[in-house]
């Protein structure tokens, strides 16, 4: 993977990380605790291990994994030697674990189930970006997000070079098909919308044909939604919007597909994949 330079993304607060990995912690605790661990490893043990890459990849969720260690055992001490959005190749060493080798071990699952997984984010982002280089399109994710990792799914897309949609459905107003229908038309729902949300609250219609972009931008939004459009589609649709809207690509993007609709001269491509898809980074912990 070859990957350019992204720019910092600024960690999440410690108080929001933290009760995903207490959680995560309880479930895997169990009623019981770490029987085996307690069986085997006698309480006075202290070892040293590595947080080691064995991908290539972007990493991202190095606070989960700390705070996963520190809160089994606060006596434990992680060092890191990198920070996420550092490029990952196989081998390279990622943090240095030390202390009670109980609480090394009962953490461990937790730390590499976050860091994996949004390092997967993380890599799956940024090869669509690295995809796209060329053009001016960015790349944004969803809210496809597994239920609860919202927060940090969408900081490893940062972390990967990519940026955010709205994070909830207070955000922003996105008018589709089914809202559509129910309201009796396009027209209906927009008029709808813009009379019951807040002046700083943005609009954004989802298309599929160009027919319903000549009808969304007799409307006015501020956004358009282009749902499924290959690049010849695309390119007329963003030529009909001509800058009076921000024009949005979606449908099952890949870095083989990208290039060619970000070519375009679309604006964002949202691609729901990165978050509820993405496969983990193979990152492990070695003596």
């Amino acid at each position: 993977m070859s990957i350019f330079n992204f720019p910092s993304v600024p960690s999440l607060p410690a108080v929001l990380l933290e009760p995903l990995v207490r959680n995560a912690l309880i479930e895997d605790l169990g009623r019981a605790g770490d029987i085996t661990t307690d069986a085997i490893v006698p309480a006075d043990a202290i070892a040293e291990t590595r947080l080691v890459a064995r991908q290539e990849g972007v990493l991202a969720g190095l606070d989960l994994a700390r705070i996963a260690f520190e809160l089994v055992d606060p006596r434990i001490q992680f060092q890191a030697r990198l920070n996420d959005g550092a490029v990952l190749s196989p081998g390279v060493e990622i943090a240095v674990i030390s202390g009670p080798a109980r609480g090394m071990l009962t953490a461990e699952r937790v730390a590499l189930n976050f860091l994996c997984h949004l390092s997967g984010v993380a890599s799956a982002t940024a090869s669509i970006v690295q995809s796209i280089r060329d053009y001016r399109a960015r790349v944004t994710c969803t809210r496809k997000t597994m239920p609860g990792l919202r927060a940090v799914q969408k900081y490893a897309v940062r972390v990967g070079g990519g940026s955010n949609h709205r994070f909830g459905l207070d955000d922003a107003v996105l008018i589709k098909d089914n809202h559509i229908a129910i309201a009796g038309g396009v027209h209906q729902a927009v008029e709808r919308a813009r009379a019951a949300i807040g002046h700083l609250v943005k609009i954004e219609l989802e298309v599929d044909t160009l027919a319903q972009l000549s009808t969304a931008l007799e409307v006015g939004v501020e956004v358009v939604l282009l749902d499924n459009m290959g690049p010849e589609m695309l390119r007329e649709a963003v030529r009909m919007v001509d800058g009076r809207a921000i024009t949005e690509a979606s449908g099952r993007i890949t870095p083989e597909t990208a290039p060619a609709l970000a070519a375009t001269g679309v604006d964002l491509m949202a691609i729901g994949w990165l978050t509820h898809s993405a496969r983990v980074l193979d990152i492990g912990l070695d003596s």
